[in-house]
C-alpha cells in the first residue's frame, strides 16, 4: 500500500500543496499596471509635454498685440540759474499713456520656433515610451525570478512530503533490522539537508516577491501566490517603425529645424507701435496735451563677426554625431535581436533533453523506492539517486525561468 502512495508523486506531483500562508494572488499584468501607474518619470514625462504645450501657446501669443500702460514723472528744477537747460529737459514732465506694439515676423518665422516645442514634446513622448519599454522589462524580469522561486519552493515542499513518508517507512524497516543504523542516518542527513532547502527557497521566494514590490511602488510586506505568467514571444517589428531608432530621425528634424531658426535671425524684422494718452511739459495747457504717436522699427543684420558659418558648424558636428550613433544602433539591434533568437532555441533544445533525464532520474527514485520496502537497496544508492532527481528538476525550473527571461529581453524591442 505504502510502495503505491510514492509512485503517483513522482508521475504528478501529488496534490499542491496548501499554502495556508498566503493570503493573495497576483498577476503580471497586476505589478505591470501598478508601475506603470506609480512611476514619477512616466508623470513628469507627461508634465513635460504640457508644459511645452504652454510654451508654444505663449509663443503665439507673444505676437499678437502687446498693449501696456506706461507713466512717469520727471522734474529737473534750475535753482539760482543752475540746472540743466529747460530746452532739453522741459523742467518738469509727466506722462501717462497706453501703448500698442506689434511684431511683423511672418508666420513661418513663428511656426518654426512653435515647430522646436513640437518636436521636442515628440521626443519626450518617445523618451517616454522607451522608458515605459525599460520599466515593463525590469517588472517582468523580477516577476519571472520570483515565480521561478514559487516553483522551487512548492518542489522542495513536495519532495519534503515524500521523504518525511519514506523516513517513516525506513525507520520501521530499521527497528525491524532490515536496515542498519547507519543507513538510517544516512537517509535522515538527506532529509534534514531537504528542509534547509526548503526553509532557504522559502526566504528566498518571500525576497524576491519583496522586491518585486519595491521596484513597482508597491507597499505591501505580506504573502502571495504569484501566478504563472503568459509571456509569449513578440517579433520586433521594422527597424524604421521602432521607438528605439525614431529618436534618430527626431534629433535630425530638431537640428534641421535649429538651422530655420538660424536663418531666420538673419532676416529683417519690423514692427509697429502706437500710443495714445497724456503728455505734458506743464508749459501749454493741460488740456491741450492730449494726444497720440505711431511709428514703425526695423531691424537688419549686416555682419556679426561670422558667427553664422560657426553656427552651422556646430550643427554639422551635432549631425555627425547622429550618424555615428545611428550606424552603431543599427548594427547592435540586428545582432541583438539574432543572438537572443539563437539563445532561446537553444535553451528550448536543452529543456528537451533535461525532461528526458528527469524521466529516467524520476524512475529511478521510485524503483528505489519500492526495492527499500523489501531491504534490496543499499540506502546510499537511494540517496544519489534523490540528489540526481533534486538536481534534475532544479536545473528544468532554471532553464524554464532563463528562457522566460531571454523571451522578455527580446519583447522589449516590439514597440
Amino acid at each position: 500500500m505504502l510502495i503505491k502512495k510514492s509512485v503517483p508523486f513522482l508521475t504528478i506531483w501529488l496534490v499542491m500543496y496548501s499554502f495556508s500562508a498566503f493570503t493573495q494572488n497576483n498577476t503580471l499584468q497586476f505589478y505591470q499596471e501598478q508601475a506603470l501607474n506609480n512611476s514619477p518619470l512616466l508623470k513628469d514625462y507627461q508634465n513635460q509635454v504640457a508644459a511645452n504645450r504652454v510654451d508654444s501657446a505663449r509663443i503665439r501669443a507673444s505676437y499678437k498685440p502687446q498693449v501696456n500702460l506706461s507713466s512717469s514723472a520727471a522734474i529737473s528744477p534750475v535753482i539760482r540759474g543752475f540746472g540743466y537747460d529747460g530746452a532739453v529737459t522741459n523742467v518738469q514732465t509727466f506722462d501717462g499713456l497706453v501703448n500698442v506694439n506689434q511684431s511683423l515676423d511672418s508666420k513661418r518665422y513663428i511656426r518654426t520656433q512653435t515647430q522646436t516645442l513640437s518636436l521636442q514634446s515628440d521626443s519626450i513622448r518617445n523618451t517616454s515610451r522607451i522608458s515605459e519599454q525599460d520599466l515593463k522589462r525590469a517588472v517582468i524580469g523580477k516577476y519571472i525570478t520570483a515565480y521561478g522561486s514559487l516553483l522551487q519552493l512548492k518542489f522542495n515542499q513536495q519532495v519534503d512530503t515524500l521523504l518525511r513518508k519514506e523516513e517513516r517507512i525506513l525507520k520501521t524497516l530499521t527497528q525491524q533490522n532490515v536496515y542498519r543504523q547507519s543507513d538510517y542516518l544516512t537517509f535522515l542527513v538527506t532529509l534534514k539537508q531537504q528542509n534547509l532547502q526548503l526553509t532557504q527557497a522559502r526566504i528566498q521566494y518571500q525576497t524576491d516577491v519583496d522586491s518585486l514590490n519595491y521596484i513597482t511602488g508597491i507597499i505591501d510586506t505580506g504573502s502571495v501566490i504569484l501566478q504563472q505568467p503568459d509571456i509569449q514571444i513578440s517579433y520586433p517589428p521594422t527597424l524604421n517603425n521602432s521607438i528605439y531608432f525614431k529618436q534618430y530621425e527626431l534629433d535630425s528634424l530638431k537640428l534641421i529645424n535649429n538651422r530655420k531658426l538660424i536663418d531666420f535671425t538673419y532676416r529683417p524684422r519690423a514692427g509697429v507701435f502706437a500710443n495714445g494718452g497724456y503728455y505734458t511739459g506743464f508749459i501749454s495747457p493741460l488740456l491741450n496735451n492730449f494726444g497720440t504717436g505711431f511709428g514703425f522699427s526695423l531691424t537688419m543684420p549686416i555682419y556679426d563677426g561670422g558667427q553664422r558659418k560657426l553656427q552651422y558648424k556646430k550643427l554639422a558636428l551635432a549631425e555627425d554625431t547622429r550618424l555615428n550613433y545611428r550606424n552603431f544602433f543599427t548594427k547592435q539591434y540586428s545582432q541583438q535581436i539574432a543572438l537572443l533568437k539563437q539563445q532561446i532555441n537553444a535553451n528550448e533544445v536543452l529543456i528537451k533533453q533535461i525532461n528526458d533525464q528527469l524521466k529516467y532520474s524520476e524512475r529511478l527514485v521510485t524503483v528505489d523506492f519500492e526495492l527499500m520496502q523489501t531491504g534490496d537497496l543499499r540506502v546510499a544508492d537511494l540517496v544519489l539517486a534523490i540528489n540526481n532527481y533534486l538536481n534534475a528538476k532544479y536545473l528544468l525550473t532554471q532553464t524554464n525561468i532563463g528562457r522566460l527571461q531571454l523571451i522578455n529581453q527580446l519583447n522589449y524591442w516590439n514597440r
